[in-house]
C-alpha cells in the first residue's frame, strides 16, 4: 500500500486515470453528476482533462470507479500584479453508494500532496456546491453578478462605438485560438484581473468548441460576435439564443456565456449589438466580475435584477511561496497569526512585508506578537483582492484591531475585482 492508499478508508486505493478509462470516468460522473445522457454519448466529445493529473477511486470486490479527482494545469494563473502556477481543482466526485466514507477527504489530502510535489502553491476551483470547500481551507475569493436585461436596455455613449467592424459566425474551431489570445490580452499586467485564467491546455481550448446538441436546453448552437478595431480583432462574444412566443409575441432570449473587449469601444459595440437582436425580449449575462463595465455602462442596473453569486475558491497550500508571488496596493508590514488543520507547514506566525505595486514581498517565520489572527480558509478568501479583513472580521471570522485590520485591507486589496469568466 503506497502513501496515497493510507488517506483512503480500509478497502478502497487510489489510481492513476488515462484515456483508456475515459468511460469509467463518464459513468462516474453521471452517477455523481444527475444528466440525461449516456456516457456513450458523451464520450464522442472528447475530454477537457490533463490525464496524468487524473486520479481515480476503486472499491475492493466493485468494478469501476467510485471516486475521481483531477485538477488543471494553470501555469499563469493571475493573481494580483503577476501570475503563479496553480491546480484549478475539477471533476471531483463520488458515486452515490460510497458517500459518507471519507472518500472526498482523502482525494483532497492526495490533491494537497500531488500540489505541493509539482510545486504549485495554490489550489483553486469552482464549486458545483459551495458549502463543501471551506471545511478544506478553501475559502471564497471572487464572487460575479449575472443580469437579466430587457432588449434594447440602454448604455451609455462611448467614443468610437460606431467605429467598431462586428459580423456574426457558427462558433467553431476556427475561433479557438481567436479567443485565446483576446481572452489572454483582456486584462494585463500590471494592472491585471486576478483570477482570469485562460483556457491553457489544448484539452481545455478543443472542449471550449465542444456544442452538443443535447447540451443545449433548447438553444440553438453556439454564435461568435467578432468585433475589429483598424483591421485587428479586438474583442469576441460567445451567445445562444432561443426562441419563445407568447400570445403570438416574440419573447427570444439571448444568452451571454463570454464576452471579452480590449478596450471600452469595442465592449459597447459588442453590448449594442447583443442588446437589440430580432425576436429577443431578454439578455442574460452571467460571471461578471462585480466591477464588470457592463454596470458602469448601464442607464439602469436595477432594472437588470442582479444576483450574486460564488465564483473562485482559494486555497493556500505553500503560504511563503503564495504570499511572496503577489503584490500588494499599499505598503505592509504585518505579522499574521495563521491557523491551518490541513496542513501544518502554514501554521505560525507570519511577518509579511512588502512595497506597494512592487515585487519581492517578503514573508518570513516571526515570533512577534499578531496584529491580525485567521485561518488560511479566510487568508485565501483575501488572496486574490476580493475579500475584506474588517468586513471578515465584523462577521466573526478574523481577529484583530480596526487599524491593522485596515492595513491589511488596504494592501490586499486589487484595483479590479477578481472573478473567471468561465466554470472550471
Amino acid at each position: 500500500m503506497d502513501e496515497t492508499d493510507r488517506r483512503l478508508p480500509e478497502g478502497f486505493r487510489e489510481v492513476g486515470l488515462s484515456p483508456e478509462r475515459h468511460a469509467e470516468v463518464l459513468e462516474l460522473d453521471v452517477w455523481a453528476f444527475p444528466s440525461s445522457r449516456e456516457p456513450d454519448d458523451l464520450l464522442a466529445e472528447g475530454s477537457p482533462l490533463s490525464w496524468d493529473r487524473a486520479r481515480g477511486i476503486e472499491a475492493d470486490g466493485r468494478p469501476g470507479l467510485v471516486g475521481m479527482r483531477a485538477s488543471y494545469p494553470f501555469g499563469r494563473f493571475p493573481v494580483p500584479g503577476g501570475t503563479l502556477p496553480v491546480a484549478g481543482l475539477t471533476w471531483v466526485g463520488v458515486h452515490p453508494g460510497y458517500r459518507r466514507r471519507g472518500l472526498l477527504g482523502g482525494m483532497i489530502a492526495g490533491h494537497f500532496a500531488d500540489c505541493a510535489a509539482r510545486g504549485e502553491a495554490v489550489s483553486a476551483l469552482t464549486a458545483s456546491e459551495p458549502a463543501i470547500y471551506g471545511r478544506f481551507g478553501y475559502g471564497l475569493a471572487s464572487r460575479v453578478l449575472s443580469l437579466t436585461l430587457p432588449r434594447r436596455a440602454r448604455l451609455r455613449e462611448v467614443p468610437g462605438s460606431a467605429g467598431i467592424e462586428v459580423w456574426f459566425e457558427r462558433f467553431g474551431e476556427r475561433h479557438v485560438d481567436l479567443v485565446a489570445d483576446l481572452h489572454a490580452r483582456a486584462w494585463p499586467l500590471p494592472l491585471n484581473r486576478p483570477g482570469w485564467v485562460s483556457r491553457e491546455t489544448p484539452q481545455l481550448a478543443a472542449y471550449l468548441h465542444a456544442d452538443p446538441p443535447a447540451e443545449r436546453d433548447g438553444n440553438e448552437a453556439m454564435r461568435i460576435l467578432v468585433a475589429r478595431r483598424d483591421g485587428q480583432p479586438s474583442g469576441y462574444a460567445l451567445f445562444r439564443r432561443k426562441s419563445a412566443w407568447r400570445d403570438g409575441v416574440a419573447e427570444g432570449e439571448v444568452g451571454i456565456r463570454e464576452l471579452v473587449a480590449l478596450d471600452a469601444a469595442t465592449r459597447h459595440a459588442l453590448l449594442s449589438r447583443l442588446l437589440d437582436l430580432d425576436l429577443t425580449s431578454t439578455v442574460r449575462a452571467w460571471c461578471l466580475p462585480v466591477d464588470d463595465p457592463l454596470t458602469d455602462l448601464l442607464v439602469d442596473l436595477r432594472a437588470t435584477r442582479p444576483r450574486l453569486g460564488d465564483n473562485i475558491w482559494v486555497r493556500l497550500l505553500d503560504l511563503p511561496t503564495a504570499l511572496a508571488g503577489r503584490r500588494y496596493a499599499a505598503g505592509i508590514d504585518v505579522v499574521l497569526d495563521v491557523t491551518d488543520a490541513l496542513v501544518p507547514a502554514n501554521a505560525g506566525t507570519w511577518r509579511l512585508r512588502a512595497e506597494p505595486f512592487s515585487g519581492g514581498a517578503e514573508v518570513s517565520r516571526t515570533d512577534a506578537p499578531a496584529d491580525v489572527s485567521l485561518d488560511v480558509r479566510e487568508l485565501g478568501a483575501l488572496y486574490l483582492g476580493g475579500g475584506s479583513a474588517p468586513g471578515l472580521a465584523a462577521a466573526g471570522l478574523v481577529d484583530g484591531p480596526a487599524e491593522a485590520l485596515g492595513r491589511l485591507h488596504a494592501a490586499f486589496a486589487w484595483p479590479l475585482a477578481p472573478a473567471t469568466s468561465w466554470i472550471f
